[in-house]
């Protein structure tokens, strides 16, 4: 991401300029922009003009417009987003108050402008502008006739190819026709490597299978690659790491990055981080449940102790949509980090922050026990009478539905 332009008051209020360059630069984007901020962007629209005959003439034409958001959508299969509104500042074309939707793309310029810029958003553009935290990660996932070519960056798992072929079963006598299957199943895997991976921008190429899939694409594609003189994939061999998973689906990739050699490889990238962090949580729920805690409101009670040391939370709850809601958890980081605590923001569109978002979003590892927290739960769900919540259920706390938490580790 470039940042062309910032200009932040002291009551937190400004705008920045920037032009999205990278895939992963629009999520970034798309956690930045929030209901109600207002967008300024080059844009194209249909003008319906009359002429002096009462004809009938409609023209596209380019024209900057801002608009107030109302709605945000983010395509993850072409990279764009489509920001929907009112329009708020008068044009020649466009009469105020007239909806329209900007569709926003790579190397288009856009400025965002919000009547509050929090400690979350700015940090959010400050790593989106620094190019030292894309450490990017390639991962092929597979199983025989099923294979995931992905993508992972700091901020997301991007899937760029799924590749389904189906392999004919060994027959007693005969493998011919399994060994053609296989075959074809492996080269659709090496050209989907071939068009997707930047072997200058990765730093390793995960292969992760169960059985002995993964020697045998290994094998394949060092052989294909001399046989081609394919001098890329050659030259980069030692960047390709084998490791057992239990599947070929996407879900594999949170054991791939707990696998010890790929976290040895990874260990300064902040997926790999997060994946550490998030198992120290489950660790610690088994080994001392009181001291880590999931929930916002085990965890803010934490927080006013003083007493948590990791704080994991989604950016999922940083995007919604009432301010309130937001202005609490953007509170709780900063009170987290005011008591020294370290704070780990997860992407949900890793594997990573899809498990933390199965324990409500928000949770933490605490730097000392406090047990009287669910003491005072029960005291407080005893005078509510089991007052029920806006699901109709009654209310989870983090240390008192163990049967959840266990369904969640599997």
């Amino acid at each position: 991401m470039k940042l062309i332009k910032q200009f932040i008051e002291k009551d937190k209020s400004g705008y920045v300029t920037l032009i999205p360059e990278e895939f992963e630069d629009m999520w970034h984007v798309y956690n930045l922009i929030q209901k109600h901020d207002q967008l300024r962007a080059v844009t194209i629209r249909r003008i319906q003009s009359e002429s002096s005959t009462g004809s009938v003439e409609s023209q596209r034409i380019r024209l900057t417009l801002s608009i107030s958001v109302d709605s945000v959508d983010f395509d993850t299969q072409v990279g764009m987003l489509r920001i929907g509104g009112r329009v708020i500042v008068e044009n020649p074309h466009v009469k105020l108050g007239t909806f329209h939707t900007i569709d926003l793309e790579l190397n288009r310029q856009f400025t965002l402008i919000k009547p509050e810029w929090d400690v979350i958003a700015l940090e959010r553009v400050q790593e989106a502008c620094d190019i030292s935290k894309k450490a990017d990660v390639a991962a092929v996932v597979c199983q025989e006739g099923l294979a995931n070519v992905c993508l992972l960056t700091s901020s997301m798992t991007i899937i760029r190819q799924h590749i389904d072929c189906p392999v004919p079963r060994k027959r007693k006598g005969s493998v011919t026709n399994y060994e053609k299957g296989l075959k074809r199943f492996f080269e659709q895997i090496y050209q989907a490597i071939l068009r997707h991976i930047d072997f200058d921008i990765v730093k390793c190429v995960i292969l992760g299978s169960p059985g002995f899939v993964r020697e045998q694409l290994y094998d394949y594609i060092f052989a294909e690659a001399v046989r081609t003189d394919n001098k890329t994939i050659m030259q980069n061999r030692s960047k390709f790491i084998m490791v057992h998973t239990s599947t070929g689906h996407k879900q594999a990739l949170q054991e791939v990055m707990n696998d010890q050699a790929i976290k040895t490889k990874l260990a300064d990238t902040k997926a790999a981080q997060e994946v550490q962090a998030l198992d120290q949580f489950y660790e610690m729920m088994n080994m001392d449940p009181d001291r880590a805690f999931y929930g916002f409101k085990d965890v803010s009670k934490a927080a006013e102790r003083g007493a948590i040391g990791t704080l994991l939370v989604t950016d999922e709850l940083f995007r919604a949509a009432e301010v309130a809601k937001r202005r609490q958890y953007i509170a709780l980081v900063e009170s987290a980090r005011a008591s020294g605590g370290k704070v780990f923001v997860f992407s949900s569109l890793h594997v990573s922050g899809e498990n933390l978002n199965q324990l409500t979003g928000v949770a933490a590892i605490l730097n000392f026990p406090l047990p009287d927290i669910d003491d005072e739960d029960g005291e407080e769900e005893a005078q509510e009478d089991q007052e029920m919540d806006e699901d109709g259920l009654p209310p989870m706390h983090s240390n008192q539905n163990h049967e959840a938490f266990d369904a969640i580790l599997g």
